[in-house]
């Protein structure tokens, strides 16, 4: 069972609670992503074109405004340049509801991460995606999207909110202040989020998912989970 820590998907309209104990809660759930990080020859994305903006409402209280690593909830319509035709669409999935994803860190093509910045709620864009941001020579054929696209996105945003590797999350799981979360306090906190949840798991599943986060986060493998290891993000000082 895959995990991240934490990060995910969340299947209601509503934006989730305030509070940072439920920001542990999206590693229990598959992060629904829009798209693969887009990557040209040799994997590098080029710099020289740009993402191309134009605000279509812009609401007279706009405020927050979007950063890296916030959590964003939005619909958007994706169309090839070319000849108009939608490939995406974020209201035919998901019973309609818009989609949750943190901003900046390739959760979606790198041009909708670069759109998206400085974007407050009720704000409505539309961006233009050109190939080296978006999914480049090789196309995505899944998508139904051709080598050398350029891309259009409609977006409207619905909501800005704290990302959940914030430093009050990480201050939460970190019991004993030491700045850095050991496999006994994150043990501790996915049994406090099982339990808050209150759906029947396997006893396995809590050791799965224990063993993934510390596959993907412990990147010096001293048993850790530094405060530089947990903040990918880097849009806060721990």
């Amino acid at each position: 069972m895959g995990a991240h820590l934490p990060g995910g998907t969340v299947p209601r309209q509503r934006p989730p609670p305030s509070d940072m104990g439920r920001g542990l809660t999206l590693l229990l759930l598959p992060l629904a992503l829009l798209a693969a990080p887009a990557q040209t020859e040799g994997g590098r994305a080029a710099a020289a074109e740009e993402v191309k903006i134009e605000v279509l409402h812009l609401p007279e209280a706009c405020s927050p405004k979007s950063k890296k690593g916030d959590l964003l909830n939005a619909h958007y319509d994706g169309f090839l340049a070319s000849d108009g035709s939608k490939f995406y669409c974020s209201r035919t999935q998901n019973e309609g509801h818009p989609k949750w994803f943190v901003l900046g860190v390739g959760q979606v093509i790198k041009g909708l991460d670069i759109a998206m910045m400085n974007m407050c709620p009720g704000e409505k864009r539309k961006v233009i995606i050109p190939p080296s941001l978006a999914y480049g020579q090789q196309g995505y054929a899944q998508g139904k999207i051709p080598p050398n696209a350029t891309l259009i996105f409609e977006i409207e945003l619905y909501a800005v909110n704290k990302g959940p590797r914030s430093v009050e999350a990480f201050n939460q799981i970190d019991k004993d202040s030491d700045k850095k979360l050991s496999e006994l306090e994150i043990s501790q906190y996915l049994k406090e989020e099982f339990a808050r949840d209150g759906k029947k798991r396997h006893p396995s599943v809590h050791d799965e998912i224990l063993a993934d986060i510390f596959k993907k986060n412990d990147h010096d493998g001293d048993g850790f989970i530094s405060a530089k290891e947990y903040n990918v993000y880097q849009h806060d000082e721990l």
